[in-house]
């Protein structure tokens, strides 16, 4: 099976690797995480995917300034460190999120202040939104979420500090994390067209998002926009159909949370076709759900986290994994099931 694809100017292998798991609650200790990424790299993944909002919010609302930034230096360090060709390696950003600790369903009021400038940050350096409420994201049982912020200007001003978190002087791809139910998606996009043309990024992409809102970025962002990053897996199995419509404009789709979450709960009965298979291959199911989900569209991109050098060695070896057509049309059908 071809397992290289090409993203933003490089040819790489579809198998990449997420960094949340390294820089977020239940994260390793910063030489595991270390490690960890040079595991990969090691073994031939040549993209990296962090985000502006991995880090650990050290008291309630958007985190203290300690810790912004974790994610994306921890990807920089091991670059650096790693005694590898790091021209080969595609590292993509995300911006539009915060990370929240919640109190009691904390909400933080609007601060009036004069602590808070005129950027929108209070004295800790966090972002807080008009109206005093955000929109959160939680895992049941988690005290802590994610909260957009899409503002153009929090957009751009983010972008340009994960370029400093990374070292670069030129962002090689940036997503929009998700959609703000306060910022109008046209704005949200417009904030990486204004990005794309003072040179910060090179290509641009976008994230949770529905068939709708892949076509308004189209229209405004046309050949600089080039993926699409959504949650695909045996338990999450693009109910939208958005795969089907990135194959229809030639957009890369990118999965991410790839063998069910990190962070949330899963039905786990999804899994017990691969389990089958894995049986057969004496292998990890993991394994096999990753090489399944490359099969499903030449242009996907698979990103599993890990948080250990096994796991992502693990992950990679998907890449050499051959399932059978027969094999493939069961995994399919039980997916298929679930999707509708």
């Amino acid at each position: 099976m071809m397992m290289n694809g090409e993203l933003a100017g490089f040819t790489i292998p579809r198998l990449g690797m997420g960094t949340m798991a390294l820089a977020i609650e239940g994260r390793p200790d910063r030489d595991t995480a270390i490690r960890t990424i040079h595991a990969g790299l090691d073994a031939g993944v040549r993209y990296l995917d962090t985000a502006w909002s991995y880090y650990l919010p050290s008291e309630p609302g958007t985190g203290t300034a300690k810790d912004l930034g974790y994610g994306e230096k921890l990807v920089r360090d091991a670059l650096a460190s790693w005694d590898g060709p790091r021209d080969e390696v595609l590292v993509a950003t995300k911006t539009g999120y915060r990370r929240t600790m919640e109190v009691s369903a904390f909400v933080a009021p609007v601060s009036d202040s004069p602590e808070s400038d005129t950027q929108g940050r209070d004295s800790e350096g966090c972002s807080r939104r008009p109206g005093g409420e955000r929109q959160h994201l939680q895992a049941a049982g988690s005290q802590y979420g994610w909260m957009a912020d899409s503002r153009p200007e929090t957009m751009i001003r983010d972008a340009k500090e994960s370029a400093l978190h990374l070292g670069v002087d030129t962002l090689d791809l940036l997503y929009s994390h998700g959609p703000d139910p306060e910022v109008a998606y046209e704005d949200q996009v417009g904030a990486l067209k204004q990005l794309l043309n003072e040179g910060v990024i090179r290509y641009a992409g976008i994230s949770r998002v529905d068939n709708a809102q892949i076509d308004i970025a189209r229209e405004i962002l046309g050949d600089k926009l080039i993926a699409v990053q959504n949650q695909f897996s045996p338990s999450h199995p693009d109910p939208e159909h958005t795969m089907e419509h990135c194959a229809e404009l030639g957009l890369a789709f990118v999965c991410w949370s790839p063998l069910g979450g990190f962070l949330d709960a899963f039905d786990q009965r999804a899994y017990d076709p691969f389990r089958t298979v894995a049986g057969k291959h004496g292998c990890s199911y993991q394994r096999v759900v990753l090489a399944w989900e490359l099969s499903r569209y030449k242009r996907l991109f698979t990103i599993p986290s890990a948080r250990n050098p096994q796991e992502i060695n693990d992950s990679f070896a998907a890449t050499e994994l051959t399932l059978t057509q027969d094999e493939l049309a069961m995994l399919n059908a039980s997916v298929d099931a679930r999707r509708g």
